[in-house]
């Protein structure tokens, strides 16, 4: 079994030093935590604990293409409401990529022919649709008029189509 976490492995270390204890094996923690590391291929602990694990990932960031970044961003800026956090080009002329991002939700839009394709779908919590809702349709000369779904599977969403046809579907999750 992996280690998905430090504190994985910090529940390995206490697991193992229990069960030995219990077999009459008295070890420190700091032994116990060494042989975790080792025994997850680690030099010792003070590396595994640095290195995390390939399990610790972020969030995901969905890729979505755009013919022109200049078209996508006034509709994901100016009436979404997300902000531009960074540009880059390799140099004038080629492609543009871009990260977008509103509260914790972050988008990369792309020009670049292999990322992604047109018509993706990305599904995005929020806390609440229908204020959310009563802000898209308060901006000045909003591109769409989107409706609030009630019934929708993953709670009631509200969903906006980019001008390249990527799907956005903001959802205020039903408590559990």
């Amino acid at each position: 079994m992996a280690v998905d976490s430090v504190e994985h492995a910090k529940k390995l270390a206490r697991k193992l030093r229990g069960d030995l204890a219990a077999a009459g094996v008295d070890i420190s923690h700091s032994l116990a935590l060494e042989l975790v590391a080792h025994q997850q291929g680690a030099k010792d602990w003070n590396i595994l604990a640095a290195a995390g694990h390939p399990s610790e990932a972020g969030p995901a960031v969905p890729v979505l293409r755009v013919m022109s970044v200049d078209v996508a961003l006034p509709f994901y800026v100016d009436y979404l409401g997300f902000r531009l956090d960074w540009e880059h080009q390799f140099e004038p002329g080629l492609p543009k990529y871009v990260q977008v991002s509103w509260s914790a939700a972050k988008l990369h839009l792309s020009e670049h022919h292999g990322d992604g394709s047109p018509h993706g779908v990305v599904w995005i919590p929020v806390a609440d649709v229908n204020q959310l809702h009563q802000q898209l349709h308060a901006r000045p000369n909003a591109p769409l008029r989107p409706g609030v779904d009630v019934d929708a599977p993953g709670g009631p969403t509200l969903e906006v189509i980019d001008p390249y046809g990527n799907v956005l579907r903001f959802a205020q999750p039903s408590p559990s």
